[in-house]
C-alpha cells in the first residue's frame, strides 16, 4: 500500500484552458470555480478559460491559479482519495490548507485574491530575481552573504536549481560571484518584482489583517509549511507561517525530503502542468529513492489517472 501526498504548484504553472474539462463534466469542480467567482468579484471562468492579457498579472494569476486546484482536487476527493499528508509550492500551500481541512475554499480564495493584490501593489522598483543552476545551496548562501544590499533565497526547488531575490543590483552582483563560484548559470527571469524577498514585509503583513477575518480549523490532514519544511501541528501557528511565507524562503526541496523520509511514495500533483513532477524527480536522482508522481491536470488523462492512483493505493 503506498502513502500518498497531494501536492499543489505555484505560480507561473498557469495556461489559458487549465481546469476547463473539469469546469465542463464535474460538477463539483464548476462549483469551485462559481464560489471562487464570488469570493474574488471576478469572473474565474473566462479568466481561466479565455485568452487574456490579467491571467499572467499577479492579482489575477493567483486566485484563478488556486480555484484551479481546488477544482481539481474537489473531482479528486470524489473519487474516494485522501493523502497521508500535502503540502504547496508558494502558493500551492493554500491548495494544501484546503486539502488538509484548515481553510475553507471560499475563505482561501478570499484571502488570496487579497495576497495577489498586496504582493502586486508592494513591489517596489529595482526589485528581480534570478535562476541559479547547477551549485549546492550552501555555496549561494555562503556567496550571497557577501553581497551589499538585499539579496537572499526565495525557493529551494530542487538540487540544482534555487531561485535568489531581491535588489536588482544585489541579485545581478550576486550572479556575478555565483558564476565564478562555479555555477552553470544564473538566469535573471522575467518577473515582477522580488517575490519572497523581505522587500515583500509589508504585503504580509496586510495579508495578515484578511487572514483575521477568515476561519482557520484544525489540520485534519497534515501538512507541511513552506516556511519550517515541517508538519504543522498546531492550527495557531497558521496565520504566522502564512504572513512571513510572503517575505521568506520556500523550502521546496526540504518538503519533499521530509515527506519521503517519512514514507511517501506516492505524489500527486494537482494543478496546471508539470513543474513539481520535475523538481520531485531531480531531488530523487540525488537520494535514490523510487517513487510515483501522478499529474491531474488534463481531464482526458483523469480516469487514467485515477485508474493508476487505485492501483497504488
Amino acid at each position: 500500500m503506498s502513502k500518498i501526498a497531494f501536492v499543489f504548484p505555484g505560480q507561473g504553472s498557469q495556461y489559458v484552458g487549465m481546469g476547463k474539462g473539469f469546469y465542463d463534466n464535474v460538477a463539483v469542480s464548476k462549483e469551485m470555480y462559481d464560489i471562487a467567482s464570488e469570493a474574488s468579484g471576478m469572473d474565474i471562468p473566462a479568466l481561466c478559460f479565455t485568452e487574456n492579457e490579467e491571467l499572467n498579472i499577479t492579482k489575477y494569476t493567483q486566485v484563478a491559479m488556486l480555484a484551479t486546484e481546488v477544482a481539481l482536487l474537489k473531482a479528486v476527493e470524489e473519487k474516494g482519495f485522501t493523502p497521508a499528508v500535502c503540502g504547496g509550492l508558494s502558493l500551492g500551500e493554500y491548495g494544501a490548507l484546503v486539502a488538509s481541512g484548515v481553510m475553507s475554499p471560499a475563505d482561501a480564495f478570499k484571502v488570496v485574491v487579497k495576497r495577489g493584490l498586496y504582493m502586486q501593489e508592494a513591489v517596489p522598483t529595482g526589485g528581480a530575481m534570478a535562476a541559479v543552476l547547477g551549485l549546492d545551496a550552501a555555496v549561494i548562501e555562503e556567496t550571497i552573504a557577501k553581497v551589499e544590499g538585499i539579496v537572499s533565497i526565495a525557493n529551494y526547488n530542487c538540487p540544482g536549481q534555487i531561485v535568489i531575490t531581491g535588489e536588482k543590483a544585489a541579485v545581478e552582483k550576486a550572479g556575478e560571484l555565483l558564476t565564478v563560484a562555479g555555477a552553470k548559470r544564473v538566469v535573471m527571469l522575467n518577473v515582477s518584482g522580488p517575490f519572497h524577498s523581505k522587500m515583500l514585509t509589508g504585503a504580509g503583513e496586510k495579508l495578515g489583517e484578511v487572514l483575521d477575518t477568515v476561519t482557520i480549523g484544525d489540520v485534519k490532514i497534515p501538512y507541511i509549511a513552506n516556511l519550517t519544511a515541517d508538519y504543522v501541528n498546531n492550527d495557531s501557528d497558521i496565520k504566522d507561517l502564512l504572513v512571513q511565507q510572503v517575505s521568506s524562503s520556500v523550502r521546496w526541496e526540504q518538503s519533499v525530503r521530509l515527506m519521503m523520509k517519512d514514507g511517501v511514495d506516492t505524489f500527486v500533483e494537482i494543478g496546471p502542468g508539470k513543474t513539481i513532477n520535475g523538481f520531485i524527480k531531480k531531488i530523487t536522482r540525488e537520494t535514490g529513492d523510487t517513487v510515483n508522481v501522478i499529474n491531474v491536470d488534463n481531464y482526458d488523462e483523469f480516469e487514467a489517472a485515477m485508474e493508476k492512483l487505485k492501483e497504488l493505493a
